[in-house]
């Protein structure tokens, strides 16, 4: 064999083969094998504002973001979506599967309906999701990345949210651990308002 092709040859052995894109059918297989999850989180807000905090998620419907320095809480139990706004005694509550992370959250949802790859990352990809029959509930675009070490093969790095509003959040995840143990009593919290308020609840 002539010595230019020998050298092409021998890159040709050695080099690694880049990874297939992932799929939506490899997104679901990541999911589904995905129990719970802890993370660290920080978050970036349209106007740049960033807060941090300990995120806990457990499938189906359940995530809590506990923030560092704020006094606020964001967390589902299964059925609803709590934000508890402790500085002024305030909860909004909206059904977990009127969300954007109601997606993420369903062990049901058929990814192929709601979803799709929109793009490419390194080692990874961007799966847009969003339910066509309720635009009004929001859209999420999440990011995964290869990891062998991960449920499926792929580890949720973050996400961009839009809600209902149209107000647009940026999450990245850091220290992401799987199928540990989370207490239930993590999606519980303390209600702030005045006891006999109507709609008190938690």
């Amino acid at each position: 064999m002539p010595r230019p092709i020998l050298f092409f040859a021998t890159l040709l052995a050695v080099a690694p083969l880049a990874a297939a894109p992932a799929t939506i059918d490899d997104v679901r297989a990541a999911l589904k094998a995905t129990t719970t999850m802890t993370a660290g989180f920080r978050q970036t807000a349209a106007n740049g504002a960033t807060l941090t905090g300990k995120l806990l998620l457990a499938r189906p419907g359940r995530i809590r973001f506990q923030y560092d320095k704020a006094p606020l809480l964001v967390v589902a139990d299964g059925r609803k979506l709590s934000v508890v706004d402790y500085e002024v005694a305030q909860v909004s509550q909206w059904p977990v599967k009127s969300t954007p992370l109601g997606i993420l959250l369903d062990s049901d949802a058929d990814l192929a309906k709601v979803a799709r790859v929109s793009g490419v990352v390194a080692n990874g990809a961007l799966v847009e999701a969003k339910d066509p029959r309720h635009p009004e509930y929001g859209a999420i675009t999440l990011t995964f990345a290869r990891d062998a070490a991960a449920p499926g093969g792929l580890t949720l790095t973050g996400w961009t949210a839009l809600d209902a509003q149209n107000n647009r959040t940026e999450v990245t995840l850091n220290d992401v651990r799987y199928n540990v143990p989370v207490a239930g009593s993590s999606f519980a919290f303390r209600d702030p308002r005045p006891r006999g308020l109507p709609g008190k609840s938690g």
